[in-house]
């Protein structure tokens, strides 16, 4: 039998129409934007580990806020950027492209004037073309470019969503900081009121930066945080993906993909995906599941892990230590020296601390002073439930 598409989408955010839980987190933003649409300036900062799914809880607000609240939504990802006026370029490209199959497409049109211009093949593409000195207006005129647009879309849409996505290098210049606070205090005290909700999406230590390069911003967000998935979401995730594919899923396979994905929707997605292009009969049992989740260690390794912790947790110098901590399990994300010391053999321990440094370099781990002296933790959790996946493999190989 032919298999179409496979239904997850690894690496990417999740469509709409497959996302799976956080409803709690979902509500407090629908009730933000409901607030934004009547009138009331909303400023939210979105924040979790990487693989969380930050940018697919974003995605599917935005979906709801422009069918709900006739918001208009722009989602602009910012990796990469340092600079305010790449912010606001890529803010309006995005704005623009969004914008060529909806009914206000033409007011976008006219409202950038001369600086549209069509690209890609066959010219079937628009980019935001404006000189520098006009972007460095703009972003020194936000707040009224926002209004400008509000007016160009009068009648169709009541308010704005603006998603500030991955300001991981925007969040370490002092720069944006104040120009963010500058332009919620603009707004929050001017006399006519703007429909707008910003939604600021990037890591905890992102947050912690940008309050630290600015304080006044701690008092400014209302901190929305996300938390990795329980069983009960993972299984359900797993469980309605599967069937929108006509995949049915044994009940020990279940068990196993919802242990191994580690309440991360990057990793969920990952097994999923792997699982489902491994199957060759519709139905997902144990052996399909191990193969999805061994599959989808190595992919993890090589997309996610950058090249020199991949290759360092693959050493066979570091790979012992590296399974003894694992041996915990998924989530146990701290350790602690004395504790992994007591369960080396004494060639493991003769270089115990020179891995330790070694993966403090590396980004892997970093002391842990809230948790005591000799204290470490996981500097990304997909660090850790990938060298958990790779102690399990190892386990399973010998038992087979």
């Amino acid at each position: 039998m032919t298999k179409g598409y496979s239904p997850f989408s690894p690496g990417q955010p999740v469509p709409t129409e497959f996302f799976v839980g956080r409803i709690p987190e979902i509500e407090r933003l629908r009730n933000s934007a409901g607030a934004a649409a009547a009138g009331r300036l909303q400023v939210a900062f979105l924040d979790g580990e990487r693989g969380i799914g930050k940018s697919s809880l974003a995605s599917m607000v935005r979906f709801l806020a422009e069918r709900d609240q006739q918001l208009l939504g722009i989602h602009a990802f910012l990796g990469g950027v340092s600079s305010l006026e790449e912010m606001a370029r890529r803010v309006f490209d995005r704005l623009l492209k969004d914008s060529v199959d909806q009914a206000w497409h033409e007011q976008i049109r006219k409202f950038f004037g001369n600086h549209v211009k069509r690209v890609g093949l066959f010219g079937v593409s628009l980019e935001f073309t404006a000189p520098r000195q006009d972007v460095m207006r703009a972003v020194h005129d936000f707040a009224p470019a926002l209004r400008n647009l509000l007016a160009a879309l009068h009648g169709q849409r009541r308010g704005i969503l603006l998603v500030l996505d991955d300001i991981n290098g925007l969040a370490t210049t002092e720069e944006f900081a104040n120009w963010f606070k500058s332009l919620v205090d603009e707004i929050a005290t001017a006399r006519a009121p703007l429909p707008l909700f910003l939604l600021v999406v990037g890591l905890p230590e992102r947050r912690h930066t940008l309050v630290a390069l600015q304080p006044s911003l701690a008092r400014v967000f209302d901190l929305i945080e996300i938390q990795p998935w329980s069983d009960a979401e993972t299984d359900d995730f797993f469980r309605e993906t599967f069937a929108k594919a006509h995949v049915s899923v044994e009940r020990d396979a279940m068990r196993v993909l919802v242990q191994y994905a580690g309440g991360l929707p990057v990793l969920a997605h990952e097994i999923g995906d792997a699982a489902y292009k491994l199957d060759r009969d519709q139905r997902i049992d144990e052996e399909d599941a191990w193969d999805g989740i061994f599959a989808a260690a190595d992919i993890v390794g090589r997309k996610h892990l950058e090249p020199g912790i991949f290759q360092a947790v693959r050493s066979n110098r570091y790979r012992s230590i590296l399974r003894r901590i694992a041996d915990t399990g998924p989530f146990d994300v701290q350790f602690k020296r004395s504790d992994l010391l007591a369960r080396l053999r004494d060639d493991e321990r003769r270089v115990l601390d020179t891995f330790l440094r070694r993966m403090r370099e590396l980004g892997v781990i970093q002391r842990d002073p809230e948790a005591g002296r000799g204290a470490y933790r996981f500097d990304n959790r997909l660090h850790h439930v990938y060298i958990w996946i790779e102690a399990q493999r190892a386990r399973h190989n010998r038992r087979s």
